[in-house]
């Protein structure tokens, strides 16, 4: 992982356990809120390992936020109002399909994440 990719995702993980905190969910609920082993949680929250797109959407709604917000993305779009942005809306639907075309979803992203400058 590239040093900017890997900061990108331990300021996602500490985002992601201070919500959690703030809510007081532990590792364990949320983890099985979202259908994952409270380990892969552990590594999302340390940065450790990458947090699939698909997992998004229903890990802002665990922890009753915004993937915007997640991502640090808030400040920057505050005040703006509208139409919900695209993707957001994909988003959102990727997290409806079956677990099979959401982790193929996920794995063509990751790779294309991958090789970005």
């Amino acid at each position: 992982m590239a040093a900017k990719e890997k900061a990108f995702y331990e300021r996602l993980g500490r985002q992601i356990a201070e919500r959690r905190k703030a809510q007081a969910i532990t590792q364990v609920e949320l983890a099985q809120a979202l259908g994952i082993a409270q380990q892969t949680m552990a590594h999302y929250e340390g940065g450790v390992s990458r947090i699939t797109v698909p997992l998004l959407s229903p890990l802002a709604r665990a922890l009753e936020t915004t993937v915007e917000e997640l991502l640090g993305e808030s400040d920057k779009r505050s005040g703006k109002r509208g139409p919900t942005p695209k993707l957001q809306q994909q988003l959102e639907q990727v997290s409806r399909l079956p677990k099979a075309k959401q982790m193929a979803i996920a794995q063509v992203l990751d790779s294309m994440l991958a090789n970005a400058p």
